[in-house]
């Protein structure tokens, strides 16, 4: 059977994973993981922080959203493959001083799988949905 929805490759079976490369896939990025990922479309590398269980990553160069729903887009996007987070790799020459609260410093950059999604979001001109339309 062919993709119905966007490579045309024949998959020889009744779905197209593999063989499209997940171009059958669909994803959905809530408002705060798409304002990141764009971020990452112009800056490789970006500053994040944890206390020392991890469980939270932080993340606060962008005012746009708040404290928490940055956390769980950047939880969300390295769930999905998108963003790697290293704990034990900071920035050099970053100012870490806004996060001196935080004992780990580290950075994230998008993974391979992210990269192919920036190039996509930005070759389709795909447009978030509305702010005002976050889910509450």
């Amino acid at each position: 059977m062919s993709c119905s929805k966007s490579c045309g490759k024949d998959c020889g079976k009744n779905h197209c994973g593999a063989c499209c490369g997940g171009a059958c896939h669909s994803l959905t990025l809530v408002p705060a993981e798409y304002a990141l990922l764009q971020t990452f479309a112009v800056t490789p590398f970006l500053p994040v922080a944890a206390s020392w269980n991890l469980k939270t990553p932080i993340y606060l160069e962008d005012s746009e959203f708040s404290q928490e729903e940055y956390s769980w887009a950047v939880q969300a996007l390295a769930l999905k493959g998108l963003v790697r987070i290293d704990y034990d790799i900071p920035l050099g020459k970053f100012d870490y001083s806004a996060y001196r609260s935080y004992p780990m410093h580290g950075s994230m950059a998008l993974t391979a799988a992210g990269q192919d999604i920036v190039e996509q979001l930005a070759i389709q001109d795909i447009i978030p949905i509305d702010k005002s339309e976050r889910m509450n």
